[in-house]
């Protein structure tokens, strides 16, 4: 079935919890987020946030909506059982391959409150090297050694595949999906939007310096071992200071993320 015209969804907020309506805002101004930086794939992918006060249950896109039009009231309530716990009065259901792939992280990960899928051009093409990534640049070294690789079986859509992915990904917040795409976890859904867009740049520079044809500069191990380190002791928890400017620049351009 399909929807021709304005949606029109019935507001969520006082009818959840506030804490939920937090992570609902949030998840639906990653959306818009997402199709404004140019990572968005038309409906296709996800972004997922665990609703805080019900960790077994999380928010996902109805599959059928566009990024630039999800909004916190549009978005889905699934338990980790794939039961649909609220859906808005549309003909939109629950993607399986999004189900999979969430729900196998909110399973094996209690301390993941949040995970974004791409597939980009440059997360693809990067995931189809048997390179992976490089450590290329300073960015790639933020993921460089801690990113986990979880080879390709054909789409996502059989729940029989979370064991699998959840152990490829074991503790690690960023995983490169082999000839499918990028995958970032985060404690918030800001630090799983900025690591998704910090991974697609070193992405998109290592594609970039690999089309020139020349020899490229890799830098010495003890050199790439160092910037690593730095990305790991002490660092900020990235997404948190970025976060309210994003928000703001969403408010100035179209708020109708908030309804």
């Amino acid at each position: 079935m399909t929807m021709h015209g304005p949606l029109r969804i019935a507001p969520l907020q006082g009818s959840v919890s506030a804490a939920e309506w937090q992570a609902r805002v949030d998840l639906a101004a990653c959306y818009r987020l997402c199709e404004s930086y140019g990572m968005s794939d038309m409906i296709y992918t996800h972004i997922t946030a665990r609703v805080p006060d019900q960790k077994d249950h999380f928010l996902i896109n109805p599959n059928g909506m566009l990024f630039g039009e999800i909004t916190a009231s549009s978005l889905l309530k699934v338990s980790l059982d794939g039961e649909i716990l609220y859906k808005p009065d549309l003909p939109y259901g629950l993607h399986p391959a999004g189900f999979t792939i969430h729900s196998a992280i909110y399973r094996a990960r209690p301390d993941a409150m949040a995970a974004m899928h791409t597939h980009t051009v440059a997360g693809m093409a990067v995931s189809a090297l048997k390179c992976g990534l490089l450590p290329l640049t300073q960015t790639a070294t933020r993921f460089y050694g801690r990113l986990a690789y979880h080879e390709f079986r054909g789409p996502e859509r059989d729940p029989s595949e979370r064991d699998s992915l959840a152990k490829s990904i074991g503790p690690l917040n960023y995983c490169i999906l082999r000839n499918h795409g990028l995958l970032t976890l985060g404690e918030s859904v800001p630090e799983a939007f900025i690591a998704m867009w910090g991974l697609e740049r070193a992405c998109q520079a290592q594609l970039q310096a690999m089309a020139c044809n020349t020899e490229l500069n890799l830098p010495p191990d003890d050199v790439v071992a160092k910037s690593c380190e730095m990305y790991t002791s002490g660092s900020r928890r990235y997404g948190l200071l970025e976060w309210p400017g994003l928000l703001r620049k969403l408010d100035m351009q179209d708020p109708s993320y908030r309804d």
